[in-house]
């Protein structure tokens, strides 16, 4: 499979396309040693998510490394912010600036293709069709877009970055609503720091399926990694940081469930 995913029950989606470490043997042939340690990976969300099947929640985790291809990107690789630095929908470069590829082994333009429609396609075709369930199950579904990044990556913005960053595209992927339920239960505790549309506003993911209009409200939350895992190499999970931030976590989807319930 392309990836793992579990049916629920309730009008919640948690998708998770970063999380995925596999790299087809062709494609890691031409890969850096830097590229081999995927350190851009969003790792061990689904276990830091561990709580979603218990709730009845959907959810939808990559199985392919985002260097293989990058499934919260536009499948015509436009910038989803203009005028700052991103990577693409197949990458060439880490966060640390480093090159993905030995020498001359890039992806062409025949490579992307291929690969939009061998591991891109896959996975949203499965992400359009459980929101299509759950909407026609319960009338109106929440996605949640889950996304973990390293608290300092100077490539993409200065200092440390807030513990927990939502994104809504300025307000556009999901109902005044939702978001203002969500960030009540973020900013009623003052043990992780907030921010609502900053640096991430959302990816594709939140961005195209976001439509409030036909009552599918999209969310991106990207969370620093230093709240449940070492940073560096071999990425750890720490279980006994996660337990500080699970209970929130919980809450927030909580909060969400609440909001479409009501």
């Amino acid at each position: 499979m392309d990836f793992d995913f579990k049916a629920g029950s309730i009008a919640l989606l948690v998708s998770m396309p970063h999380v995925g470490t596999d790299i087809p043997d062709d494609i890691a042939a031409r890969l850096s040693p830097d590229a081999l340690a995927r350190p851009d990976t969003d790792w061990h969300l689904a276990r830091l998510y561990g709580f979603l099947g218990e709730m009845g929640a959907s959810t939808l985790a990559a199985r392919w490394s985002r260097y293989v291809i990058d499934l919260n990107r536009p499948p015509e690789d436009t910038n989803l912010y203009p005028g700052l630095d991103t990577t693409g929908l197949c990458p060439v470069d880490t966060f640390a600036n480093t090159a993905l590829y030995q020498d001359g082994s890039e992806p062409d333009e025949h490579d992307v293709r291929g690969r939009l429609v061998r591991y891109w396609q896959p996975y949203h075709r499965q992400l359009r069709g459980e929101i299509d369930r759950l909407l026609a199950l319960h009338g109106k579904v929440v996605l949640w877009d889950a996304h973990s990044i390293a608290s300092r990556v100077p490539r993409f913005f200065q200092g440390r970055l807030p513990d927990l960053n939502f994104g809504s595209a300025q307000g556009t992927s999901c109902a005044p609503g939702l978001e203002q339920a969500v960030l009540k239960v973020a900013q009623a505790q003052d043990r992780f720091s907030v921010a609502v549309n900053g640096r991430f506003k959302g990816g594709y993911i939140t961005r195209h399926y976001g439509q409030p209009d036909v009552n599918v409200h999209a969310i991106q939350l990207e969370m620093c990694q230093v709240l449940y895992m070492d940073e560096s190499a071999p990425f750890a999970y720490r279980p006994e940081v996660a337990a500080e931030v699970q209970p929130l976590l919980r809450k927030l989807a909580e909060a969400a469930v609440g909001w479409v319930r009501a």
